[in-house]
């Protein structure tokens, strides 16, 4: 099927109430504008050079989400336009996002990321770490960046039964922190978890939004994007 047709199709098995990000990284900027044509407008990307080149060859309105690891020092160069950066896994990396948030005057939506799998090579805050960054005195402090939800990323294994877990603790741990720290606050909404391998098993756990790229566009063509 063609890109056009898989958005659709996904569109109607997901329902109106997950929204679908569709995870562009490493495909041709000609590949989102199919996309874009059929009507999706949120793009999720992992390295920033790539983000920002296709944001400057692309149209305006795309909503685009920086979903991979972000250093520090290159939040600088998509503070201007990202949408969402549902990857933020330290205070440190929050605060960078706050204060060039300031500078380019706008409040930026983000996602802190929990570790939930099995794997030492994700990344993503312990649930102890998330209730840390939300009690400090520092994060009470930023006025640029707004935490719309949590973002997680299961284990990569064929084992159903643990990703139900893994996104079942998560979907547990989302509740707890929005009724602890997010009560009245109506924009803390998101719960981002599920690809293109599990997103039927993150649904039916509670997620609402789902980062969906090899079933929309094909196979991905590695490309080696310099200095992220």
């Amino acid at each position: 099927m063609s890109i056009a047709d898989n958005i659709k199709s996904l569109k109607i098995e997901t329902g109106p109430g997950v929204t679908l990000l569709a995870v562009s990284k490493t495909k041709p900027a000609t590949d989102v504008q199919e996309a874009y044509n059929a009507g999706q407008r949120q793009f999720g990307e992992n390295l920033v050079q790539e983000m920002v080149e296709k944001y400057e060859q692309l149209p305006k309105d795309i909503e685009w989400h920086l979903i991979g690891h972000l250093q520090t020092n290159k939040v600088k160069y998509i503070a201007p336009f990202v949408s969402m950066i549902q990857s933020v896994d330290s205070l440190k990396l929050l605060h960078e996002i706050n204060k060039y948030a300031q500078k380019a005057d706008r409040v930026i939506d983000c996602l802190l990321q929990i570790y939930i799998a099995d794997e030492e090579t994700k990344f993503g805050l312990g649930f102890d770490e998330a209730i840390e960054l939300l009690r400090s005195e520092e994060f009470a402090m930023f006025k640029n960046v707004r935490i719309r939800g949590l973002m997680g990323i299961a284990t990569n294994t064929k084992n159903e039964k643990q990703i139900k877990e893994e996104y079942y603790e998560l979907k547990t741990f989302f509740d707890g922190i929005k009724q602890s720290y997010f009560r009245k606050i109506e924009t803390f909404n998101t719960l981002s978890m599920g690809m293109s391998s599990d997103y039927k098993l993150a649904i039916e756990q509670g997620s609402n939004m789902i980062r969906v790229g090899s079933t929309i566009f094909g196979s991905r063509v590695i490309k080696y994007w310099k200095n992220n």
